[in-house]
């Protein structure tokens, strides 16, 4: 691991999980049958579909297969504290990253290369671990179903016509909130906020040519505009309105939320409770 990376033996996904990803998550579970229609109908066609597809026009990435990739996999594994899952690189002209997992199953991260190309390791390691986020705290039965609507609905089965659309609302609204948590997951491998924030920028307005050329203080000061617009009651409904279809936070809210996490006592304490554990689980201090 690199040197100044603190592993976080025994992490649990409570510790980081963002309150609105709770909160949105209790929601769905008070919908009847919901789960059960992912684990024993959806989930099931939409692992085979998805292993094809993987298997057949991917790179699995592994010790032989693109190593570098393999070791920020499994080192971001190591500090969250999570078996490892498949990794895939697709080719792709869309900057996009997502996870497919159910119970029991073996899960998989896939990556396309045109976010790759414009990332540094260590910005490709923190999208790892936002992924791995998913896997950490077990998003997997809304994960699928919101992976069907987004990536597969229409393509590989009518999945979309079983969901009526307050149904389909809801489950935006909790991908939103998901997405704040896997942030988190991603922060607590960069442990470097601006890592996780330059992410969100380049995701942004980058590409390969124009990413180095990125300024995330200037990018985070666009933040902090967005935001002031909730001063006005027009802003404000402007905003929700334009947020509600959609499946992630806007990035300059979610380089935000980012950036302020990492300046609490929560944060904060969680590394330096984790390093002791660490250290005391092995007889000293050890530094990865």
């Amino acid at each position: 691991m690199s040197l100044s990376k603190t592993a976080l033996v025994g992490l649990k996904s409570d510790q980081f999980r963002h309150p609105l990803d709770l909160q949105a998550t209790q929601s769905l579970r008070q919908l009847p049958g919901l789960d059960l229609l992912v684990r024993s109908l959806v989930g099931p066609v939409a692992e085979q579909v998805f292993y094809v597809e993987n298997i057949a026009s991917s790179i699995l990435v592994g010790e032989q297969q693109l190593p570098h990739l393999h070791h920020l996999l499994l080192e971001a594994c190591k500090i969250l504290d999570l078996e490892p899952p498949q990794l895939y690189i697709k080719q792709n002209p869309s900057p996009n990253a997502y996870t497919f997992a159910m119970r029991g199953k073996q899960p998989f991260i896939v990556m396309h290369t045109s976010l790759i190309e414009m990332l540094t390791p260590e910005e490709i390691q923190a999208v790892i671990a936002h992924e791995l986020g998913h896997l950490k705290c077990e998003h997997s039965v809304y994960l699928t179903l919101a992976n069907l609507v987004v990536l597969a609905a229409g393509q590989i089965l009518p999945f979309g016509g079983l969901l009526t659309q307050n149904l389909q609302t809801q489950l935006l609204q909790w991908v939103r909130c998901a997405e704040f948590t896997c942030d988190r997951a991603a922060l607590l491998v960069a442990q470097d906020p601006r890592v996780v924030a330059s992410v969100l920028m380049k995701l942004t307005g980058g590409s390969p040519s124009l990413a180095p050329q990125l300024n995330l203080d200037a990018f985070l000061a666009q933040a902090r505009s967005y935001e002031a617009i909730d001063s006005t009651e027009l802003g404000n409904l402007l905003k929700q309105a334009r947020s509600s279809q959609l499946t992630h936070p806007v990035p300059v809210l979610r380089a935000l939320e980012i950036d302020r996490w990492s300046s609490t006592q929560d944060y904060q304490k969680l590394l330096q409770r984790q390093g002791v554990a660490e250290a005391q689980s092995q007889g000293g201090w050890r530094n990865w």
